[in-house]
């Protein structure tokens, strides 16, 4: 649920408590005194009441939350909540103090009760009222988006199960036997035996290990790695990319598993990676929270690339899923040079 198609609700929200406090007006004080707040002059500074009430809970749902509850700053949002003690009685007093007052020439409150404490004081019930309110239904709703988005991950999760039980075919027997080969080969063809060994462990980290939802860096990069060495051993000498992999890895960094895959497959699916005067770059760097990745490659065809756009797509809702807006992913197509920049926090 994104908040800001929310409107619907807040209204559904407001009608019950003004109804609510007409039926309240009803109950507790009879007849006389829902009479009294139907006449011109009650139902005036009902509406003025109501303008501040809502106009508080506005400020309150789409600032102060969002930039405090939000972002986990809590003290930041304690003293955004108590600054909404002064700004409810404020904006009550400039409409019906000044506004009303300039037009129509009465008051709401006494001279007395117009006393700054005492009119603080006076309106902090209301103040308490609608910052429970609106704090709650801000809490509620982000409490359904997230539930959503944890449906929404399972969903993808499920379908990506199905899509990689479609191709294990019997995983045990194929390990097997990559196992058997590399131990004859071992001793005659090291160099054979090391690529049927990559082959294994990658595939083994795909059919196993990359089904969880997060996987340790160091895991996601040992993938690259090997993925990378077997596009070296079929270009031989003519695979020029850059690779590059600087900061500091341990074993407690984690990131969404198959992330980067997404990058480097792009590289070599559709750019150009055997011409040595513009040779591909991919650059990862890794810090204590944070990891960015930048790759840069000219592309192989215009036309057949730019129809590639489905894996981009579902990177992107993956992300969204994941990080929220917590991310930065951004993708440029200029002359013939493609380049993707990828910024992900570090679980």
């Amino acid at each position: 649920m994104e908040l800001k198609n929310t409107f619907k609700y807040h209204f559904i929200l407001g009608f019950i408590i003004v109804v609510m406090d007409v039926f309240s007006s009803y109950v507790t004080g009879g007849y006389d005194n829902f009479i009294k707040h139907i006449v011109p002059v009650g139902i005036l500074y009902k509406v003025t009441f109501y303008t501040t009430f809502f106009s508080v809970y506005a400020i309150n749902f789409s600032i102060i939350c969002p930039k405090t509850l939000g972002k986990k700053h809590l003290i930041y949002f304690i003293l955004g909540e108590l600054s909404l003690f002064f700004i409810f009685p404020a904006i009550r007093y400039f409409i019906e103090e000044v506004i009303v007052y300039s037009i129509g020439g009465f008051h709401n409150y006494s001279e007395k009760s117009r006393a700054f404490w005492y009119y603080i004081f006076d309106n902090s019930y209301y103040s308490l009222k609608v910052i429970l309110f609106s704090t709650f239904i801000y809490l509620l709703f982000i409490f359904l988006r997230n539930k959503n988005k944890i449906y929404q991950l399972e969903l993808e999760h499920q379908k990506a199960e199905l899509d990689a039980l479609k191709t294990q075919l019997e995983p045990h027997f194929l390990f097997n036997t990559l196992n058997v080969f590399y131990s004859e080969l071992a001793e005659t063809q090291p160099k054979t035996a090391k690529g049927i060994y990559k082959l294994s462990e990658l595939l083994r980290y795909l059919t196993y290990d990359a089904q969880k939802d997060f996987m340790p860096v160091q895991k996601e990069i040992k993938f690259i790695k090997d993925y990378v060495y077997f596009y070296e051993k079929r270009f031989e000498n003519n695979l020029f990319l850059h690779l590059s992999i600087t900061g500091n890895l341990n074993t407690k960094q984690q990131i969404p598993s198959l992330m980067l895959i997404h990058f480097v497959e792009n590289i070599f699916k559709h750019g150009v990676v055997n011409d040595e005067s513009f040779p591909a770059v991919l650059k990862i760097e890794i810090t204590d929270k944070m990891l960015e990745l930048h790759t840069k490659n000219k592309i192989s065809n215009v036309k057949n690339y730019s129809s590639k756009g489905i894996g981009r797509v579902n990177l992107k809702k993956r992300l969204q899923l994941l990080f929220d807006t917590n991310y930065t992913f951004t993708h440029t197509e200029t002359n013939n040079i493609y380049t993707t920049y990828l910024q992900i926090p570090l679980t």
